[in-house]
């Protein structure tokens, strides 16, 4: 989810940087006074908040997968509790005679 976010916003970023060093007062237009210095520094941030949300989308990741991975194999170890074990059918002693 972060990383298709973050993936938005770098495409978003790189076009407002296109686009406002070409003409400036375009993304800027509600500003009176707009330089392609001003671009620079808003396109900078929006960058690192992208690298920012594409690296918390990899540790996201990568933590989901690890207890996706310890869920698994709690799930196929052997429970703690001790489990019990049949024991065999014996056959009956024939009673003994006794010996004169």
């Amino acid at each position: 989810m972060l990383i298709n976010a973050a993936i938005d916003t770098g495409l978003l970023t790189l076009l407002f940087f296109i686009v406002g060093m070409i003409k400036p007062s375009w993304p800027l237009f509600f500003l009176k006074k707009s330089d392609r210095f001003m671009i620079l520094i808003i396109s900078t941030v929006f960058f690192m908040i992208t690298f920012t949300l594409f690296g918390e989308g990899n540790r996201q990741k990568a933590l989901d997968e690890q207890a996706a991975k310890e869920t698994v194999a709690k799930t196929l170890t052997p429970a703690s509790a001790p489990v019990p074990v049949p024991v065999p059918d014996v056959p009956a002693a024939a009673p003994s005679s006794p010996k004169n």
